[in-house]
């Protein structure tokens, strides 16, 4: 072992250490010079430890000392002393303790940096910029907590998966290209000019393939990539949980990742959840929710008021009865309430208006208006009151629970715009009501709490240990969704899609609409979504294990028998050669460390990841390459 080699990281050394001789290797932080005592804080990836340098005991150290800066990187030989009485430091592990230094090594200086290694609001550089240098924006102890909680996180899965006889499996990577939904990304091959893999948007069929190969317990941690537009919360590349199981039913996979997400919340966050998790079908969730992965933190729910608002005299409401379509109704208690001193209301008449707050959420989804009533001294109010009677007002009223002080707000039109938006409606109002909160904003008060009584008593000289955040079960809700319809028909194809993917089962008892193409909206699938907080965090089915029920899909998705033969001949082939019933499920496991992190930006839980663009500011790709690889490759751009 060199001398310079560390005996101890910068997080272990406790009051026991003290009068030991001790190496640290790390990476200085801060350096405070008093002028007779110079400051370092010294970081590795497991924690901090405070480094004096005396000028009266070693003047040539001192000195060297001096020439530090923020992010050099050191070794540190020195003797571990008791702090001064007032100057422990509660918020952190090494608290009790400081190395004086007998030797100081610098093992790699740095030119000033980019952005300082921060963790805080203004002086935290911008997102592009970090992206760019992620190898020192990965040295901020938060992300190192969220690598360290993701890597936690895989353990608790394999051991779980272990546990309950899965066998861990990896699948090709070069593949060939099938339709699934996204666009795929093509790799051309140079042997094979002209012809192309594909990198698997997930490991569907080998899956499958596993299963008619007779390993009836399958998961894979498994890197997945798909070519598509990004959202806020998507990257091109991303990680999931994949599992696939032999002899199975619903409930059968539905439990097992029950216990899962039990275990991982328990080792990973110390929350206790109680199972089973909520059912709701695809038809409630959509009705009373208006989307198929509903945030179940608070009510808020949709009412179906067709029956009620169409018999009224607004012509609006009439049109679209008559066109087939559906009219509900949210009601946002208290909203219509006095909200302060002032006496105003939470939302004005111009939030309601077009354009205004409210309105321009529902107008983001194809609603053609929003139509609204408060309730004030028993009454109603608003610009559509005069059309409704006392007998439709009572009825109204009934429905919705309306009381004084409430807003109801109303969308007519078709029943998909309507799901759509007054589900965006339902969010936006939950957040403005402050009807939930985050674990991650009430861990954000407290911890500012808990330092300032910190604070408080390190001023009186006194030693104060902040108590740590704990998350409660109440922070995540989940739910199952089940009984998807099977197939939705594509306007602008002209043709049925399938909802989930084209390898899902129909339901036993739909199967006589399944074989009639005029009943095909009948069919529903048996797929299962599970969601937590309003995020779809896994999603699975039991697959098809009949070749006629396949040939089936693949027809009613309007490939014929040789196209079918061309794309999924392996498929077909291997359900004719004693295919078990399976099924199975595949689990987003960058959203569940970013809930778990307790971040909204999935790119905090990835060690490197793309831009919004999927663009790698770091290393510049996507990049041009050379003509001779594109000769070699049989490529020609256009």
């Amino acid at each position: 072992m060199a001398e310079w080699q560390r005996t101890h990281t910068c997080e272990q050394l406790r009051e026991e250490h003290v009068g030991q001789t001790i190496t640290l290797n790390g990476w200085v932080l801060t350096v405070r010079d008093n002028g007779h005592q110079i400051f370092i804080d010294l970081r590795d990836r497991y924690g901090l430890t405070q480094v004096v340098f005396n000028k009266a005991d070693n003047a040539e150290l001192f000195t060297q000392a001096k020439e530090l800066k923020s992010e050099w990187v050191v070794s540190v030989t020195g003797l571990v002393r008791k702090r001064l009485e007032g100057a422990a430091r509660a918020d952190i592990s090494t608290g009790e303790i400081e190395v004086e230094a007998k030797t100081l090594r610098v093992l790699n200086q740095c030119p000033p940096l980019p952005f300082e290694i921060s963790e805080f609001g203004s002086e935290l550089a911008n997102e592009d910029l970090r992206l760019q240098y992620r190898y020192l924006d990965l040295r901020r102890r938060s992300l190192q907590k969220v690598l360290i909680l993701r890597h936690r996180l895989c353990k608790v899965i394999r051991d779980y998966m272990d546990a309950h006889n899965f066998l861990e499996v990896e699948t090709p990577l070069l593949g060939k290209s099938t339709p699934e939904g996204a666009r795929d990304y093509l790799v051309p091959s140079r042997v094979f000019n002209g012809e192309f893999f594909a990198l698997p948007q997930s490991p569907q069929l080998y899956k499958q393939l596993l299963m008619i190969s007779g390993y009836d317990r399958y998961f894979q941690i498994a890197r997945c990539l798909r070519d598509e537009d990004l959202r806020a919360d998507r990257q091109p590349e991303f990680t999931q949980l994949d599992v696939e199981m032999s002899f199975v039913e619903r409930e059968d996979v539905t439990g097992i990742m029950e216990r899962l997400a039990v275990d991982i919340f328990d080792k990973c966050l110390g929350v206790k959840l109680s199972v089973p998790f909520p059912r709701l079908s695809y038809a409630e969730a959509m009705s009373k929710y208006g989307c198929d992965k509903p945030d179940l933190r608070f009510g808020l729910e949709i009412a179906d008021i067709t029956d009620i608002a169409g018999a009224s005299e607004a012509q609006f409401f009439k049109d679209a009865v008559a066109a087939g379509g559906v009219i509900r109704a949210i009601n946002a208690k208290g909203a219509a309430a006095a909200q302060d001193a002032k006496k105003a209301p939470l939302f004005s008449n111009t939030a309601l208006k077009p354009g205004g707050e409210l309105a321009k959420v529902t107008e983001t989804y194809r609603a053609k208006g929003l139509a609204w009533l408060k309730v004030e001294g028993g009454k109603f109010t608003g610009s559509i009151e005069k059309f409704f009677s006392d007998e439709l007002k009572a009825k109204l009223t009934e429905r919705l629970g309306a009381v004084d002080g409430d807003l109801l707000l109303i969308v007519a039109g078709p029943e998909s715009v309507v799901c759509d938006a007054l589900g965006a409606l339902r969010l936006h109002l939950a957040a403005r009501l402050k009807l939930y909160r985050n674990w991650w904003e009430e861990k954000a008060e407290h911890d500012e709490s808990e330092k300032k009584k910190a604070d408080a008593a390190k001023k009186k000289k006194e030693n104060y240990a902040p108590v740590p955040f704990q998350p409660r079960a109440e922070h995540f809700n989940f739910a199952w969704v089940l009984d998807f319809p099977m197939f939705g028909w594509d306007d602008e194809e002209k043709k049925w899609a399938a909802m989930h993917h084209p390898f899902t089962a129909p339901m036993d008892e739909d199967l006589p609409h399944f074989w009639q193409n005029e009943s095909l909206g009948k069919v529903r699938a048996k797929a299962y979504d599970m969601v937590l907080n309003g995020y779809e965090v896994g999603g699975g089915s039991i697959r098809i294990h009949r070749q006629d029920v396949q040939s089936r899909v693949f027809e009613i998705l309007g490939m014929n028998p040789e196209e079918a033969k061309a794309r999924f001949g392996f498929l077909l082939d291997a359900l004719q050669s004693g295919a078990p019933p399976h099924g199975g499920i595949a689990l987003g496991l960058d959203r569940w460390a970013m809930i778990i992190a307790g971040t909204t930006n999935i790119r905090d839980v990835i060690a490197f990841p793309k831009n919004q663009r999927a663009r790698d500011l770091m290393t510049g790709a996507p990049a041009q390459v050379d003509d001779r690889q594109l000769k070699e490759l049989g490529v020609k751009l256009s």
